[in-house]
Formats: C-alpha cells, sequence, structure tokens
C-alpha cells in the first residue's frame, strides 16, 4: 500500500512527456476501411508499406543491372579471384605431395657402395649405413667350413649359414645386438664371430646367436654385388 502511494505521488510530481517517434495511440495502423485494424502491427506494416521512402541518390550514381559497360570490371573481378582459387589449391596439392616424398638427405643415406677390394680375407670392417653399423666380412674357406658344420636345430634361431649369405665368401650384417641395441665386437666372442660386451652375447661366424641373452640372430641388410669388386648395401 506505501509503495503504491508512493508511486502515485512521484508520477504527479514529474510530468514526463512522451519520447520523440513515440505515440500514445496504438501501434496498430489505421486506414479508412479498417481491413488492417484486426492484425498485427508487423503483418500491418507489410500490407502497408509507406510510399514516402525515396534511394538517396546525393553522392552516388545508380546503374541498371546488366550494365554491359561494367561487365569487363565483372568478369575481371570473377577471372582474377577464380584464379587466386586455383592457385591457392595446386600449392596445397604440391605441399602435400612433397612432404610425403623422402627428403634428399633421407634418399642418400638410403644406399651405400662399398669397395671390397681393400678387404683381406679373415678380416671385418665396419660401415654406416642409414645411422647403424654394417659389419662386413670377408670369410676364409675355414670360416665358411665352420659356419656350415653347426648342427641348425640346436640354435636358438635356426638359421643355415646359406640363408644368410649371398656369397659364402661375404658375411654382411648390421652391428646391433638384439638384445638391447649394443654395438657387437668383431673377431671375438666364444665362437669366433661377435661379443657384445654389455650382457655378454656371444655370435659365430655366420652372426648367429650361440650364447648369451640376445634372442635373435644379427640382421642381414638387403645388399647385392655390383661390377669390379662393389657391394651396394639397400
Amino acid at each position: 500500500m506505501l509503495v503504491s502511494c508512493f508511486f502515485w505521488y512521484f508520477r504527479h510530481l514529474i510530468y514526463l512527456p512522451p519520447c520523440a517517434g513515440f505515440s500514445a495511440e496504438s501501434l496498430v495502423p489505421r486506414n479508412q476501411d479498417g481491413e488492417l485494424a484486426e492484425l498485427t502491427p508487423t503483418t500491418a506494416a507489410l500490407k502497408n508499406a509507406c510510399a514516402k521512402i525515396v534511394y538517396d541518390e546525393y553522392n552516388h550514381e545508380r546503374y541498371p543491372p546488366g550494365d554491359p559497360s561494367k561487365r569487363a570490371f565483372a568478369y575481371f573481378v570473377l577471372s582474377g579471384g577464380r584464379f587466386v582459387y586455383a592457385s591457392l589449391l595446386r600449392l596445397l596439392v604440391l605441399k602435400f605431395v612433397l612432404s610425403m616424398s623422402a627428403s634428399k638427405d633421407v634418399l642418400a643415406l638410403a644406399s651405400l657402395e662399398v669397395d671390397l677390394s681393400s678387404i683381406e680375407p679373415g678380416t671385418t670392417v665396419t660401415v654406416k649405413w642409414r645411422g647403424k653399423p654394417v659389419f662386413i666380412r670377408r670369410r676364409t674357406e675355414d670360416d665358411v667350413k665352420l659356419a656350415n658344420s653347426v648342427d641348425v636345430t640346436s640354435l636358438r634361431d635356426p638359421q643355415e649359414d646359406a640363408m644368410r649369405v649371398k656369397n659364402p665368401e661375404w658375411l654382411v650384417v648390421i652391428g646391433v645386438c638384439t638384445h638391447l641395441g649394443c654395438i657387437p665386437l668383431p673377431n671375438s666372442g666364444d665362437f669366433g664371430g661377435w661379443f657384445c660386451p654389455c650382457h655378454g652375447s656371444h655370435y659365430d661366424i655366420s652372426g648367429r646367436i650361440r650364447k648369451g641373452p640376445a634372442p635373435y640372430n644379427l640382421e642381414v641388410p638387403t645388399y647385392s654385388f655390383l661390377e669390379d669388386n662393389k657391394m651396394l648395401i639397400g
């Protein structure tokens, strides 16, 4: 009750006239026929549009649709935009294709050519291929006989010597121990092949595991013999 009295007193004390642009009358448009009296203000405004709205042509000029004098510029803009889009699409496709191909440094390390003429019988040389050491051993006749005299069924990773070489004189293996990745020492161990000092794995003259914790034989990489006593690894 007290709030109502205060509101009535405040309204009569300060008189606020209606703002410009607003009217206290009904927003429903009126006409002589009275057809729009029952419609909502939005629907009535759409059906009874004001004819006094004009287009301002003070600082610009209107051109009719399809003006022949502007077709050349429109075609130039559309063609230029399409050319830019096509160039960007081509660039993206090229970048995607090139990202899937190997780089030059990777291609350079994919294969390695080795000269075998300087390797003496019974010696082992180490070369680097794809970041890994590769052992190339030129075996003697006694080495070949010793590798073939082993009972394959007694091996942990059974492989005959003929399956691991292309030429009995040359043995090519990756110099990484199959246990934990150490580098074995050549011409050492209990079987005359390689010995891994990390955990005591012994490999024979064919690179096969004979003793120790290593589960597999030394890996044989892809290689081929070339002319002039050369070998291509990879």
